[in-house]
């Protein structure tokens, strides 16, 4: 079955939970973790909580929308169907800098892990692979995401046992020391915020799932708890034979901890493992910025052209090809912790637009309490990321307001 712009319902439950886990799990292990534990210290775990709460009610409210409206475009339709069209327009335009600058640091994840000294050419090359994979249709790109997160939950249960069953192991570091801060908590909840954002993918799927409806609200939620297992037992084994200290510098934190334990000879391993989570992430972001792309050049926000459907593949082969394009350039260039800064701000900034949304439907505790901490963590990421994300917005509405005088 089709929509009537072309897009195939193909997708089932396990489909859409694959794709959001995709995207899910890795960027927080691989990715977040160190500038999380620099910014929470001994904190990092009540961090986690906290954007699991976060990510929680952003999940409820997504999942309520996307039931009512399936379609591509996630929380730009949301917003221009309950807030109007400036408030869409602004939520697609922060998801797609955002999501665009997380594209980039899986992209380069990739590189720091297989060949560090060549990072950047490394992350062009997987962001061109992965967009001929989208353009291929999208249950090519579920079959692959399923391989890929298949693979990375082998390897880090394989990390779990190894650092725990060893005697490098100390509870005593996961203990909470006076140097822990409220803003350095929340901050930190703002950074690891990044690695539970993936569950949008599903959202921005919603005109290829079948029984949207029913499909979504299911997805979501399974999604966003098994990666809160995974993240939870991870962190522990890391900080456990770490501390936070020696977490927030490790260049790469799983690969540290093994050998700290013991079993450095699994270290190799671990490399391979961050870099297919790294790519099941960006297959997967990829794949949602372009169905977010898809739905704003619909309503021409974006250049009309891109709305284009290919009618073999029944994918949106045109903003694919401009998506992949602009992660490619990004990821020859952009800084790994800078990027996941501004992916957070971005996204967050998106996510309380889907609150304030999802306050329209009734039943507001949920959203409200998403809302206010959006905001809060939004506001507490370093500053740079702050400065530069409402920059970036600011910029996109000021492109709104001077295609609404014309």
């Amino acid at each position: 079955m089709t929509t009537p712009e072309g897009l195939q319902r193909r997708l089932g439950t396990v489909d859409a939970v694959t794709i959001g886990l995709g995207s899910m799990i890795g960027a927080g292990i691989f990715a977040a973790l160190a500038p999380a534990a620099a910014a929470a210290e001994t904190g990092l775990l009540i961090g986690l909580a906290v954007a699991a709460v976060v990510a929680y009610c952003n999940a409820t409210s997504s999942a309520r929308l996307a039931a009512r409206y399936p379609q591509s475009g996630g929380t730009y339709v949301y917003g221009r169907e309950r807030l109007g069209e400036f408030w869409g327009y602004t939520a697609g335009w922060s998801f797609i800098v955002g999501k665009t600058a997380s594209c980039a640091a899986m992209a380069l994840t990739v590189g720091l892990y297989v060949w560090p000294d060549q990072a950047h050419a490394v992350a062009v090359a997987a962001v061109v692979a992965l967009t001929v994979v989208n353009y291929a249709g999208v249950q090519k790109s579920a079959l692959l995401t399923r391989i890929i997160v298949a693979v990375v939950l082998a390897v880090l249960a394989a990390v779990v046992v190894i650092v725990l069953g060893s005697g490098a192991a100390d509870t005593a570091r996961l203990e909470l020391a006076d140097d822990v801060t409220a803003g350095g908590v929340l901050q930190a909840a703002g950074l690891l915020f990044f690695a539970f954002a993936g569950y949008a993918r599903i959202a921005t799927l919603g005109e290829e799932v079948r029984d949207p409806a029913r499909t979504i609200p299911r997805a979501i939620p399974i999604a966003l708890g098994i990666a809160l297992v995974v993240y939870a037992v991870v962190a522990v084994a890391a900080l456990a034979v770490l501390g936070s200290a020696e977490l927030a510098s490790a260049p790469a934190p799983l690969a540290d901890a093994v050998a700290a334990a013991g079993a450095g000879q699994w270290q190799p391993v671990v490399r391979v493992g961050a870099a297919v989570a790294a790519l099941g992430s960006l297959l997967a972001l990829i794949l949602g910025v372009s169905r977010t792309t898809l739905a704003m050049a619909r309503d021409h926000h974006l250049p009309h052209r891109l709305a284009a459907v290919h009618p073999r593949f029944g994918s949106p082969h045109r903003a694919e090809i401009v998506v992949g394009v602009a992660v490619a350039v990004l990821a020859a260039f952009a800084d790994l912790r800078g990027a996941i800064g501004f992916s957070s701000f971005a996204v967050l900034m998106y996510y309380a637009i889907a609150n304030a949304s999802a306050w329209t439907l009734g039943r507001r505790v949920i959203p409200a309490l998403g809302l206010v901490g959006c905001l809060v963590l939004a506001f507490t990421l370093p500053l740079s990321s702050v400065l530069t994300g409402l920059a970036v917005v600011a910029v996109g509405a000021a492109i709104y307001g001077v295609r609404a005088l014309r």
